[in-house]
């Protein structure tokens, strides 16, 4: 009968995967290789056993045979272990077979069901610093924000566009508003760099963007990005609707919704978790 090490509480562990049906040998090999490259560079047997609580031996033997496949290699005169080139050969292959829009159509749909308005996804042109919307799901209401596909939105005047600008230093902001400006579209919208950067910084502590009608009165539109595998911004999903039906008490709400797609698609496009 073989033993395992209690799993720490808090932590994803392997033990329990002969509970759920799945191939425990299969399984605990594929945690050892999310741990490895979890560390960013290279990591001792007994870290990662402890990690998966797993026993020594156990890890031993699951590494050595990723090692004859490629997946993992040793480093160094410790004997660290690192990600194998067979891992990466087989993770490219889901670079050239993703899509972005089929992996994102779907929830926005579910996002427009959910609350009521209508759902945007724009992506980002880090070229000309623009967000360009892409795909969109409108709502039934007959009043509705409707935007072309294709048209491009301010960076510094909408959800999508402050859900990337948030992303960005305070260097790469002020050279952007030199080259861009800062163009007033209504009586709202944030013309001052200092006030704008406020609001940034009011992003990245909740999560999502806010557009306050300011890039047309009577519309609001909140926001949050999608990161890539390199956990940069690709692309931003965004709920926009009539002031009358997106009063204050329901921003919180639909930047929850925002956040918790934008965390779902990052994951199935990106393979991250996004904080």
């Amino acid at each position: 009968m073989s033993t395992q090490l209690p799993a720490k509480r808090g932590k994803k562990t392997v033990a329990s995967a002969a509970n759920t049906g799945q191939v425990q040998s299969l399984t605990r090999g594929l945690r050892l290789l999310e741990l490895i490259a979890e560390a960013h560079g290279s990591v001792a047997l007994t870290d990662l056993a402890q990690q998966a609580g797993l026993p020594n031996s156990t890890t031993h033997r699951l590494l050595t045979t990723m090692q004859q496949q490629g997946f993992v290699r040793q480093v160094g005169d410790l004997g660290l272990w690192t990600i194998g080139s067979h891992a990466f050969v087989v993770g490219s292959s889901f670079l050239q077979s993703r899509n972005l829009l089929a992996i994102v159509h779907p929830m926005l749909r579910r996002l427009m069901e959910a609350s009521g308005e209508t759902v945007n996804l724009a992506v980002l042109d880090k070229y000309e610093m623009e967000a360009i919307i892409i795909d969109q799901v409108q709502c039934n209401a007959l009043m509705r924000m409707s935007a072309p596909i294709g048209g491009k939105l301010p960076m510094h005047a909408s959800g999508a566009g402050k859900a990337f600008l948030s992303t960005l230093n305070d260097k790469e902001l002020s050279a952007l508003f030199h080259k861009k400006g800062l163009h007033a579209y209504t009586p709202h919208t944030l013309c001052s760099p200092v006030q704008l950067k406020e609001d940034l910084g009011r992003i990245r502590v909740r999560g999502f963007s806010y557009d306050n009608e300011e890039h047309a009165l009577g519309l609001r539109c909140i926001a949050a990005s999608i990161l890539d595998e390199h956990q940069e911004p690709c692309a931003a999903i965004s709920i926009s609707g009539p002031v009358s039906r997106i009063p204050d008490d329901r921003v919180t709400e639909l930047g929850a919704m925002v956040m918790q797609a934008t965390k779902e698609i990052t994951l199935a496009y990106g393979g991250l978790h996004k904080p």
